[in-house]
């Protein structure tokens, strides 16, 4: 093979223009780069490639692990410029073809068996190890975007200065944004989470998952995009969002957000998305004091009596409906009646009279919340 090897050697500068030429033209990632890159270290790379199915031509056996070193930290490099790992195999592929092109015109029929060996023993070392070598810098680089986006969100949310963080995590900032609370009822992959979210968005989210809020972008109709998430970790969920107009106004709006979601919970309400207004009487009756505590005891008489409790609950939540109440609770009419009547007694509170009917069910929300 030594005279094959002279003519490729010989041939080595038109394999790598082509191979540059074509990537610029064919392979996206390659095509956005700025020509002095291509002409300079990308087609250094190329050339290292070139030099490996040299020697191989020359030399025959097996590529040895050390003739990968270069290989792998080019591999590595693409990775750290967010190069697609398909971008690169494209790119070998396209430089396997192109020294076929040329060594089929150079090479002898004798010769064409041999070579092919050797190139298709080239490829069947170097992509692999490439390949495994561009998950590994992606992991490693994936994981410090993780915590720098980790960092920027913590500092986001307690009102530090950002602009660092934002520049290093290539996120902007700056405009509208929601501050999302989440509560799952198990503990769902965080990926699964995060690429929703993502998908949803159309846009890389900040979420610190453990504390389960993230900052979204003014625009996704958020109803839709927590619905959107329940199907896809499988399970119901609950959230709250409160707005931030700018970066400055974040941390009062996830304490809003965290509020929400949280009396959400406590009250029992059903799975789905809340804001301020869904629950704006029972945040205001929220408020620790003696005001609570009192408003509260109102339904002291009926403690020993739960059935009472969970007739008047019933009433309320059925907007005073006598019929939805009686089918919920699985009693007749006159039963319903009857309770309703025995609450009013006990408690000294009339249920026909409109402020002291506001006063029971703000009664049952204060004694959810005491």
């Amino acid at each position: 093979m030594s005279d094959l090897h002279a003519r490729m050697t010989a041939l080595s500068t038109e394999v790598t223009t082509a191979v540059i030429a074509r990537c610029g033209a064919e392979v996206p990632f390659y095509r956005d780069l700025p020509r002095p890159v291509l002409d300079g270290e990308v087609a250094r790379s190329v050339a290292a490639v070139h030099a490996l199915l040299l020697r191989t031509l020359r030399d025959g056996g097996e590529v040895r692990p050390g003739d990968l070193t270069r290989l792998i930290e080019w591999s590595a490099r693409r990775a750290e410029e967010r190069a697609p790992l398909e971008a690169v195999t494209a790119a070998y592929l396209v430089g396997a073809q192109e020294w076929w092109r040329v060594l089929t015109g150079a090479a002898e029929p004798g010769e064409l068996a041999e070579a092919g060996a050797s190139l298709l023993s080239c490829l069947h070392t170097a992509l692999p190890a490439v390949a495994l070598a561009h998950q590994q810098a992606r992991e490693d680089l994936n994981s410090e975007d993780k915590r720098v986006r980790r960092a920027l969100l913590t500092a986001l949310l307690d009102g530090r200065p950002y602009e660092a963080l934002a520049e290093a995590a290539r996120f902007t900032v700056t405009g509208e944004h929601e501050v999302v609370a989440f509560a799952f009822e198990s503990d769902p992959p965080t990926r699964l989470v995060q690429s929703s979210l993502d998908a949803s968005t159309g846009v890389p989210v900040l979420m610190d998952h453990v504390a389960g809020i993230a900052l979204l972008p003014r625009g996704p109709d958020l109803p839709d995009l927590v619905a959107t998430l329940a199907r896809d970790v499988g399970e119901p969920l609950s959230a709250a969002a409160a707005p931030a107009s700018d970066p400055a106004g974040i941390p009062a709006a996830a304490a809003e957000a965290g509020r929400v979601l949280d009396l959400v919970q406590r009250l029992g309400r059903p799975p789905g998305f809340y804001r301020l207004d869904d629950v704006l009487l029972e945040y205001q009756l929220a408020r620790p004091g003696g005001a609570l505590l009192r408003l509260a005891a109102k339904l002291d008489p009926l403690e020993e009596h739960p059935y009472l409790l969970e007739t008047l609950r019933v009433f309320v939540d059925h907007g005073h409906n006598r019929r939805q109440s009686a089918l919920t609770l699985s009693i007749h009419r006159n039963t319903l009646d009857y309770r309703l009547q025995r609450v009013c007694a006990l408690t000294g509170l009339d249920l026909a009279v409109p402020a002291e009917a506001r006063l029971l069910q703000a009664a049952l929300t204060a004694r959810a919340l005491r």
